[in-house]
């Protein structure tokens, strides 16, 4: 038995304090993590910075992608307790990520930037937070910056949560101030967790990922009994068996232990492994075969679904099934990307992914540039629509090519529906003009408008989900500045009156650049799209057409002319029937090479109309 392991036997469970941290995207969350990691001696000082974002996307981006969990020892008052710290994603999309730290843990600290005060996200992640019953320790972060405001974000924290002032701590975690004051004020307010470790196994699945060498490896916390090497335990959503390979801890790394006692949350793996990352269920029950009879499994998490649609292909054909394997690799540790393959006869065979959000996409699209060097075109992002039929069948549709080219006109269909977001945006009052003016132009619907103090603004609107993938985050951010801050969540399915643009060369669609929009904005996307379009196409021998068609009627044309050789040149002075005689000739040659005459459009030419 280790030093470690001698001193955590020793504590009781009433010592066991289970947090998370929580905040607005870049509020200071990790590097919060990193100062109370060395504040307990569980790493060592002025190490590496953001020593919980594993990923090179984390650390380049300086954002939490995944939630990463750490246990640590601190001595208060002459007595050990044992600290479990879950470091939280910010940033809307991961927002699944957050619920689940909620479910391992008895409280969170409520993290709040000095100098911008509460922002969408803060107020997202406290209603989460209140709903899962958490008592909350508000911190102000950031208070060494000359923009600080502490007692304004103290009154936003009083107004907007009804969170007392008093017993908010406030720290700088970049520079350490005040921060050994954090852990007392956790070991007073937080609970213990609610665990018996005399009863049958009880164990909860809070996240997995995949090792090359050791299978899928579990995070877990124990709610009753207690976990070994050797176990044998079942679990309630697939009804497998497996072995327990190890146990332990993660210290900031993975530190093997011989038991898990009720109340912690650590590591687990199987000997043999579990090889498929599917069949770790997250939200699953796992306890030891024989008790399943005793135990009443955990209401568990809803799965995030898949809200953004693109289609990949590889840049050259001949790379297909290297990129296949990077794709499989990252999903291994990403279960909410959705996969599905699919092929296009300009852009060849590909995959459609789903993903959570514009960020996930993006992020997706790093890691298979960085860690697999893959080099993919990505069309632009679209959302799910539905079809309903005259016998009153749905049908969803992800792909555009498959929209019903005629939309409602078309024979059987009653009516198509897109999906609505219901968006809150807080933000300073002076931008307030130019962002309502923004969601009215997304088909926005005003809902509520209010003050929360005399200088910020809460909004909350519904937006076409379409509209807000199309890089609404962005425009709302230059508008504003930066200080606009965006969260959403799924609001319902409504009737809407959408169409299927196409781009048309030589009257042949051309798949791989379909795309549903409202009928509002078929005419000013279909000029964009053949002006842009024209650009990459070379020139032929013969026309060439470019047409944009929003369902059945062509809502924009250009035209490429063709090459043509000078057949009036070895005229001088002659008849002007002769002329014509010989243009005559000319354009029936041409009549018959268009004709023939197949136009193939380069690959590069799609390469560049996509990039943005």
């Amino acid at each position: 038995m280790s030093d470690l392991e001698k001193r955590i036997s020793d504590i009781p469970l009433e010592r066991f304090r289970n947090f998370c941290i929580v905040a607005h995207v870049d509020h200071g969350k990790s590097t919060l993590s990193d100062r109370l990691l060395e504040l307990t001696g569980t790493i060592a000082p002025g190490g590496n910075k953001q020593i919980l974002d594993k990923l090179d996307v984390e650390r380049e981006r300086g954002i939490t992608v995944k939630a990463q969990t750490c246990s640590m020892i601190y001595t208060h008052k002459g007595e050990d307790f044992l600290l479990h710290l879950v470091d939280t994603p910010g940033h809307v999309d991961f927002r699944a990520e957050v619920s689940r730290s909620y479910a391992s843990c008895g409280g969170a600290l409520l993290l709040v930037d000095a100098s911008q005060g509460v922002q969408a996200q803060t107020v997202a992640n406290f209603y989460l937070a209140f709903a899962h019953g958490l008592h909350l320790v508000p911190i102000i972060n950031k208070i060494d910056l000359p923009s600080a405001d502490p007692p304004r974000a103290l009154e936003q924290m009083k107004e907007t949560f009804e969170l007392d002032p008093t017993k908010a701590v406030l720290v700088s975690a970049k520079t350490g101030i005040n921060v050994e004051a954090i852990l007392p004020k956790v070991i007073e307010l937080i609970p213990a967790p609610i665990g018996d470790p005399r009863k049958p196994l009880k164990v909860l699945l809070v996240d997995s990922w995949y090792s090359n060498y050791k299978g899928v490896i579990l995070l877990v916390r124990v709610f009753d009994g207690q976990i070994k090497c050797g176990d044998h335990i079942i679990s309630f959503a697939t009804g497998l068996r497996y072995i327990v390979g190890e146990v332990g801890i993660m210290y900031p790394h993975q530190t093997p232990q011989t038991v898990l006692r009720a109340g912690q949350v650590g590591y687990i793996y199987f000997n043999p492994g579990m090889k498929r990352s599917q069949e770790a269920k997250v939200g699953d029950t796992y306890t030891t075969v024989g008790a399943e009879k005793l135990v009443e499994p955990l209401p568990g998490f809803e799965e995030p679904k898949a809200m953004v649609f693109v289609a990949a292909f590889p840049v050259d054909q001949s790379d297909y099934a290297h990129l296949e394997d990077s794709i499989n690799q990252i999903t291994l540790n990403d279960r909410s990307v959705t996969l599905q393959k699919e092929s296009s006869e300009a852009l060849g065979a590909g995959w459609r992914l789903g993903f959570l959000g514009t960020l996930h996409c993006s992020v997706f699209e790093d890691r298979l540039r960085q860690e697999h060097g893959a080099s993919i075109i990505i069309t632009p992002p679209t959302v799910p629509f539905k079809v309903i039929s005259k016998d009153g069948k749905e049908e969803t549709v992800t792909n555009p090519a498959d929209f019903p080219d005629g939309g409602t006109a078309h024979a059987g269909i009653v009516e198509l529906q897109e999906p609505y977001v219901s968006v809150t945006i807080t933000l300073p009052q002076d931008y307030l003009g130019k962002v309502i003016e923004l969601c009215e132009g997304n088909r926005g619907e005003q809902k509520e408008l209010q003050f929360f103090t005399s200088t910020q603004v809460v909004l909350k609107y519904d937006l076409p989900l379409a509209h807000l993938v199309d890089d609404f985050f962005g425009k709302l951010k230059s508008l504003s500045k930066g200080y606009a801050s965006l969260d959403y969540e799924e609001a319902a399915w409504r009737k809407s009156n959408i169409i299927k643009l196409q781009l048309l060369v030589n009257k042949e669609p051309v798949d791989a650049v379909a795309r549903v929009v409202h009928y509002s904005q078929a005419e000013r996307l279909g000029r964009q799209w053949v002006t842009k379009f024209k650009e990459h196409v070379n020139r032929q021998m013969f026309e060439v057409v470019i047409q944009a068609a929003a369902g059945r009627r062509v809502v924009a044309r250009e035209t490429i002319k063709p090459f043509r050789k000078d057949v009036l040149s070895k005229l001088h002075a002659s008849d002007i029937s002769r002329r014509r005689k010989l243009l005559e000739k000319q354009k029936e040659g041409r009549k018959k090479l268009r004709a023939v005459g197949n136009i193939s459009v380069d690959q590069k030419a799609f390469q560049a109309f996509l990039a943005k």
